[in-house]
């Protein structure tokens, strides 16, 4: 079993910054990385970004490259979403996942355990 909890989601204005965090527990030393999704209102939840626990490859979406960064804390089994130059399409729900796999790590479905979410809002 894994247990994720993710944090630091709340209301900014637009242009403002964000990190988010994503607290990994239990089995989560079998696993490949974390991903970071988000579903908006309407919307399918999509992916925005992952970091593989060994080497730390990140991958992103390119909706958001240039302003989130993901980053890992080993010791602690924590994974990170900075969030910059927010812009009010960001608004949805976080979620983190695990993934056990090594495949393509946009593919939703690739992802085992899911947190509870967090919700960013980000005004104009």
């Amino acid at each position: 079993q894994v247990q994720l909890v993710e944090s630091g989601g709340g209301l900014v204005q637009a242009g403002g910054s964000l990190r988010l965090s994503c607290a990994a527990s239990g089995r989560i030393f079998s696993s490949y990385g974390i991903g970071w999704f988000r579903q908006a209102p309407g919307k399918e939840r999509e992916f925005v970004a992952s970091i593989r626990w060994s080497a730390g490859y990140t991958y992103y979406a390119n909706f958001v490259k240039g302003r989130f960064t993901i980053s890992r804390d080993n010791a602690k089994t924590t994974v990170y979403l900075q969030m910059n130059s927010l812009k009010p399409e960001d608004t949805a729900v976080y979620y983190c996942a695990v993934q056990f796999s090594d495949n393509y790590y946009g593919d939703r479905n690739e992802y085992s355990y899911w947190g509870q979410g967090t919700q960013v809002t980000v005004s104009s």
